[in-house]
This record gives C-alpha cells, sequence and structure tokens, in this order.
C-alpha cells in the first residue's frame, strides 16, 4: 500500500536536516549539497514536484563567523542564521543551476501561517513557483523570529508546509536510518521499524531527545511531524539522507527508513489551517450537552453550553473547546473575548440580551468556524 503511495506521488516536501549540510566546523558541505541537488533535479525531471525544508543556516553562520561553540543567547542565534541564510541558498542555487534548474527562497515565522491572509497568499506563491517549475526552498526565519511565533524546528514547520502546499508526501531526510525500537546508539541490536501505521504512545515513547545543539528536536519532533502531517491527510517517510539516492529509490518503490501512514482528514482546508495551524490563546469547558451538539449533531456552540472559560483573548481569537474533564476535543474562532464569555457563561440568549444590552451573535463560535479534534 505505502509503495503505491510513494511510486504515485507528484507533490513531494522534503526537510533537510542541518547536519546534511554543514557542520559548525566546516561550514557547508557543498559536495553534499551537490550531490542532493543532482538528485533531486533528477526526480523534477519525472514529473515530481519538490518543495524544500533545509536546516543549517545557523551552523553556516556559526562556522562562518569563527564562533567556538552553538551560542545560546538568542540575538547571537539569530545573526548567525543571518550571515548563514545567504550562503546555504547560494550554495544550493550554485548546486541547482549546474543542472540547469532554478530555485527561490521563502522565509516563513509562524505568525505568516497564523493569518489567513498571509497563509493563502503564501500558498498561491508556492503553487505559482511550482507551477513555473522552479523548486521552492524554505527556511523559519530565524533572523525576527522570537518562542511567540517561531515553529520551533524545521521538521514542524515542514508538517505546516505539507499542508500549505497540499503535499502528497512528507519526507525528512536525517543522518539517522528511521525509527527504532530502541536507540541505535545506545543497543546495536535495535530492530528498524518500516512502517508505522498509527502514532501510539508506545511510538511517541520510541523518540529519544535530540543529541546535539544544532537540531533542536531529534526524533521527537520528527514523529510530531509525521502526527501533524498525518492529520492533514499526508503520509511521512523518514530516510538517512547521508545514503545517496535514497529518495529516488524509495519513490520508484523500493523505500528504506520508516513510512508513516496517514490519517484520512475529512475537514476542509480552512478547518484543517483552524485545527492544527492556529495554536489556541484560552480554552472553553464545556458541559456534556454542548459537547454532544458539537460532536454528534454538527451545531454552533452557545454560551449556554459554557463552563468555564481560560486564558485571555479577543473576538477572532482561536480556543480549545474542552470536556469537564479537561479533554480538548475542538478548536475554533471565537465571536466573544474571555472577558465578555465569563459574563455570560451558561446564559440563555434572551438573558445575554439584557446582560450585554445588544446581542452582537447568537453562537460563541459558529459551526462553520469550529473543527474536531483528534
Amino acid at each position: 500500500m505505502h509503495q503505491q503511495v510513494l511510486t504515485t506521488c507528484k507533490r513531494v516536501v522534503v526537510k533537510i536536516g542541518s547536519s546534511l549540510v554543514a557542520s559548525s566546523t566546516g561550514g557547508l558541505r557543498l559536495d553534499r549539497i551537490s550531490r542532493l541537488a543532482d538528485e533531486f533535479g533528477e526526480l523534477q525531471t519525472k514529473n515530481r514536484q519538490l518543495v524544500l525544508v533545509s536546516s543549517g543556516a545557523i551552523v553556516a553562520g556559526i562556522s562562518h563567523l569563527g564562533l567556538k561553540t552553538y551560542p545560546q543567547e538568542v540575538p547571537l542565534q539569530q545573526a548567525a542564521a543571518a550571515v548563514g541564510q545567504s550562503r546555504l541558498v547560494r550554495a544550493y542555487e550554485t548546486a541547482f543551476e549546474a543542472s540547469g534548474h532554478k530555485v527561490a527562497q521563502i522565509l516563513l515565522t509562524h505568525q505568516d501561517l497564523a493569518d489567513r491572509r498571509r497563509f493563502l497568499n503564501a500558498r498561491h506563491t508556492l503553487t505559482t513557483l511550482l507551477q513555473l517549475g522552479v523548486i521552492p526552498i524554505i527556511n523559519e526565519n530565524d533572523t525576527v523570529a522570537v518562542d511567540e511565533i517561531r515553529f520551533g524546528d524545521n521538521d514542524t514547520l515542514a508538517g505546516q508546509i505539507a499542508h500549505l502546499v497540499d503535499a502528497d508526501l512528507l519526507v525528512i531526510l536525517s543522518d539517522v536510518n528511521g525509527l527504532y525500537e530502541a536507540d541505535p546508539h545506545l543497543n546495536p541490536s535495535a530492530q528498524l521499524i518500516p512502517l508505522v501505521s498509527s502514532i501510539t504512545k508506545h511510538i511517541e515513547s520510541l523518540a529519544g531527545a535530540s543529541r546535539t545543539q544544532a537540531s533542536r528536536g531529534g526524533m521527537v519532533t520528527k514523529i510530531l511531524a509525521a502526527k501533524q502531517a498525518g492529520r492533514f491527510g499526508v503520509p511521512m517517510l523518514l530516510l538517512n539522507g547521508e545514503t545517496p539516492n535514497a529518495l529516488g529509490q524509495a519513490l520508484e518503490g523500493n523505500p528504506s527508513g520508516t513510512f508513516f501512514a496517514s490519517n484520512q482528514s475529512s475537514l476542509t482546508n480552512r478547518k484543517q489551517w483552524i485545527a492544527f495551524t492556529l495554536r489556541p490563546k484560552g480554552e472553553i469547558m464545556l458541559d456534556e450537552g454542548a459537547v454532544a451538539a458539537l460532536v454528534m449533531r454538527g451545531k454552533s456552540l452557545l454560551a449556554s453550553g459554557i463552563l468555564n472559560v481560560n486564558g485571555t483573548f479577543l473576538p477572532g481569537d482561536p480556543v480549545s473547546c474542552t470536556t469537564k474533564e479537561g479533554v480538548a476535543f475542538a478548536q475554533g474562532l471565537t465571536n466573544y473575548s474571555a472577558e465578555t464569555l465569563q459574563r455570560i457563561k451558561g446564559k440563555q440568549t434572551s438573558e445575554i440580551q439584557q446582560l450585554l444590552g445588544a446581542l452582537e451573535y447568537e453562537e460563541v463560535i459558529h459551526r462553520d468556524n469550529l473543527a474536531l479534534t483528534p
């Protein structure tokens, strides 16, 4: 089944790990970049559309600036990214032009995708580039990103890009062969897991923390990326990018690594954006009747079903809906601020009108702005 997915997929998002293209001591690995460009260019000529998400800017900047260690201070990391990003993209451009392919650089923060208009603008730009045969090279905008707006790592960014461009497949090229039953560095006899049908608690427990500062997440973020992409209906393949032509072989039906199957999402693109791209700014706890109305009958959320309100948010902000046990089951865009909801929670429509003097919205969250989450 997954071999068929690999051989028939057309639009592929490929995330390239830092260690594949740069080192803090030796700078950019131009031979590796050249090899990858040749392989990707060959796939492009076989009617595949590639979108690259490449790490390596900070590491390349560290080498060029002559820093002795990976910087701990965010401004120094951003400075290294500013120096390294231009060198990284120039290396890609030179490598791809050698085989007659054009590339484009796109830098994003989470805020770019959290804003619906900017999300659609980025989507249209990337779609146009792909139609023109250009290979987009995307990275997080580390120079300006701070904790509130950053993706956190390029694995997470790649999962979001897979949704942004409606990819058929997400590929993460790393320096590991795939997901193992145990850490192969500690247990050399550990067995590779070739197929993950669903990401269970056991699968999540197999991930360990990153072993290097240059890699922000290690296997943890790769599994989270697979989980995220799977919600969008996009499967993921984790491959060792140090193996020549690993991706080309996989797309011909001879995969190595670990393949993560996807869920078939019934949500529209906009509701996927609400559910999985936006970060909730608050939480609304609902009674059993309201939960059933949203989950079973596809209704809008009314104030009468709200038990409690947490967080600080304004009209239009994303909020999480939870059961009275605290289990999050939906996310939506609220019509009211947290302050107003504290006043009207549990109230009937007639009572709300008396409290507020006017009833701008009958629904706290309209069903068109509400998405159920796993």
